[in-house]
């Protein structure tokens, strides 16, 4: 018997990339979110969730404003933490694992080489104080969970670095983007995928303690916030869509509300040995999110 996912969160990046990928696996799902189902304020999750009989829960909502956060941390513990809290409790309610999504952001992004998922977290900000309070929220309210810690998340849906790039190039020649942080740019329909298989393992083979704890869950290689931007222009470039020249600046050039960590590259080894899930590498998912991406504006602008 297959896993029955359901989703809390319906427009973020992660659940519409899930809705998604669950149909084209025909796996069973549910996305509940806003207005309807408000994690910050919920007591218990509605009927027609509970009858739906998930085998699982994915916590795919999340308070994201990163800069924002810093004058609004009450509205982003709510959410990242107490509404965690919640998704995760509700769960054990139901008597079904939960799987939580989590961010590079519980790091300071000190440590000269990728992050393991024993590295101590040690955030910057206040959003990731706050999905670090989350994670530890998830693991007291539910025996069963998993904890994926991702990063640097694109799509064609939602806001998101790689579609601002594009609509940037739309109008300008040149743009100054920061080169000195590194990190492990994740395609949200991949993510997507690596839940669903989570979601499938643990229904073949019933859950197992070696699930339990935190997972970090990235695309594969590494690069820059330039390096980014340079191959989503090439790939536009390459189908007639917008491009610009992307010129490196360093991080003191373009100062934000909340600090950022220079080093967000995840290791993903425990992942890949404890689930046998490996993300492909990070451009492979550029090409195919701006390949969706300016299809969809030339269809737009086609009359």
């Amino acid at each position: 018997m297959g896993p029955r996912v359901l989703v809390i969160g319906k427009s973020g990046q992660v659940a519409t990339a899930l809705t998604e990928r669950a149909e084209a696996r025909d796996i069973p799902a549910m996305c509940i979110g806003r207005p309807e189902v408000d994690i910050a304020t919920m007591d218990a999750l509605p009927d027609e969730a509970i009858a739906f009989a998930p085998t699982i829960v994915v916590n795919a909502a999340a308070y994201t404003a990163v800069d924002k956060a810093e004058d609004e941390e009450d509205a982003a513990f709510a959410v990242n933490d107490a509404g965690a809290g919640r998704v995760a409790a509700a769960a054990a309610k139901l008597g079904v694992p939960v799987i939580h999504i989590s961010t590079d952001y519980v790091y300071d992004g000190a440590k000269p080489e990728p992050y393991v998922e024993t590295d101590p977290p040690c955030p910057l900000g206040v959003y990731g104080r706050s999905k670090l309070a989350g994670e530890e929220a998830v693991a007291q309210a539910a025996d069963r969970h998993v904890i994926l810690r991702t990063a640097w998340v694109f799509s064609p849906f939602g806001r998101n670095f790689v579609k601002t790039m594009l609509a940037l190039a739309e109008t300008r020649d040149r743009l100054k983007i920061v080169d000195d942080q590194r990190g492990s740019p994740t395609y949200a329909l991949d993510l997507a995928d690596a839940i669903l298989t989570i979601a499938e393992r643990i229904a073949e083979t019933g859950w197992q303690q070696r699930y339990q704890g935190v997972f970090h869950a990235a695309n594969a290689g590494e690069t820059t916030w330039r390096g980014l931007a340079h191959k989503a222009f090439a790939a536009s470039a390459a189908l007639g869509g917008p491009t610009a020249a992307a010129d490196p600046i360093p991080t003191s050039d373009y100062p934000t509300a909340a600090e950022r960590p220079l080093n967000s590259r995840l290791d993903c080894g425990r992942l890949k040995a404890t689930f046998g899930i490996a993300l492909p590498d990070w451009w492979v998912g550029v090409r195919d999110c701006v390949g969706r991406l300016v299809t969809t504006h030339e269809k737009q602008e086609t009359p």
